[in-house]
């Protein structure tokens, strides 16, 4: 596993001259671009923590598979929230440093290289795309992961990226598609690497699909890894909180390379994460936040002239520019005090993301500063 040179215009910093605009202007800063929670962290993780800060899997090496106790939490987390029951699949699962980590290093724990094809949407989180140059694979990017014609008579089509609900975009795909995504994929020989981290942030009716749903999968685990966080549901992004579930063969694999090179969840936080998965009534009042947020902002930009919309799933407002461009959108807001994601880190130069983790006061402030001006 070596590490290529990757390119991308995925910068946070290329945001801090809005910052500025903003500040020159004379209004304070309303931040909706990073998407980093702002919520307090359940008091049941907090208790969790606090708890374990002496156990022996903190002051002696922590496992890099997980505590029995985080094994089971995550095996009837699937079971409770996503209906999966991961026993008769043969699945296997694995704690992560983060789900960006398992999703950087994705490619790479996939012994993906030269001559490899990885799969992703055309517009989607650019990680998938950095973790593939990383391993030194070769990216297509396709319209619509779901158009399997799109990638399966592709040579050296070795792993295909779903991300459902979507960031940035919040589309939900359904059963069906996803069925036939796993399908094709097997066909080939390519794994589906599942990213469900915003599963449980679904608005519509029915739930996102798990792609371990026995009717999706066919009873098999075999080709399929499902990534989860705990960032957005718990407000535990500082936490590095994470798993992979699926292919058994494929978990074991990673999880030797992980112990070698240390890439382990510390104990203390392995606790947290059996706290976060059993406290659903936290995850409930934060998924509640959340669409009240979404709901109140998606107004606020339609009176301001975007053609914007409740998303599907996650936590987005994905909307086409009024510009034509997404930079000069960012100028304009930015007057307003307001700095949203630019589309160009997704793949859309014509479009921007509004992320909806910020303070009610916040939202409030920006509703009120966007109904004023039309």
């Amino acid at each position: 596993m070596g590490f290529h040179t990757f390119q991308t215009p995925y910068d946070w910093g290329r945001l801090d001259r809005y910052r500025r605009i903003a500040q020159d202007s004379g209004v304070s800063v309303l931040d909706f671009s990073v998407g980093s929670p702002v919520d307090h962290v359940p008091q049941s993780v907090r208790q969790a923590l606090a708890a374990a800060a002496d156990d022996s899997n903190a002051s002696g090496y922590p496992i890099t598979q997980g505590t029995a106790a985080l094994r089971t939490a995550i095996a009837d987390w699937f079971l409770g929230c996503r209906g999966v029951d991961l026993r008769p699949l043969h699945a296997g699962m694995l704690p992560t440093v983060g789900s960006k980590e398992g999703v950087a290093l994705m490619a790479c724990l996939l012994h993906c290289g030269a001559g490899d094809v990885v799969v992703q949407p055309r517009v989607s989180y650019p990680t998938y795309e950095i973790g593939t140059e990383l391993a030194g694979a070769t990216v297509l990017k396709v319209d619509d992961v779901s158009d399997v014609e799109s990638w399966r008579h592709v040579p050296g089509v070795r792993a295909i990226w779903v991300n459902s609900p979507c960031n940035p975009t919040g589309e939900v795909l359904s059963t069906a598609q996803l069925t036939s995504i796993i399908a094709a994929a097997r066909d080939i020989g390519a794994v589906v690497l599942s990213d469900e981290c915003y599963a449980l942030l679904d608005w519509g009716d029915p739930a996102a699909p798990c792609a371990l749903s026995a009717g999706v999968c066919a009873g098999s685990a075999e080709g399929i890894l499902v990534l989860y966080s705990l960032s957005k549901q718990s407000n535990m992004a500082g936490y590095r909180a994470a798993f992979v579930a699926g292919d058994e063969r494929l978990i074991t694999q990673m999880t030797a390379v992980r112990k070698q090179i240390g890439q382990i969840i510390p104990g203390p936080v392995q606790a947290a994460m059996v706290a976060a998965l059993r406290d659903g009534t936290a995850v409930n009042e934060q998924r509640e936040r959340y669409q009240l947020r979404l709901a109140k902002l998606v107004r606020a930009l339609g009176d301001y002239g975007y053609a914007a919309h409740m998303p599907q799933g996650a936590l987005y407002i994905w909307v086409e520019a009024l510009s034509g461009g997404c930079w000069q959108d960012l100028d304009d807001l930015a007057r307003l005090g307001i700095v949203a994601s630019p589309g160009e880190f997704y793949g859309a130069s014509d479009h921007l993301r509004f992320s909806i983790t910020a303070t009610d006061t916040t939202v409030d402030e920006a509703v009120r500063r966007l109904t004023k001006i039309r």
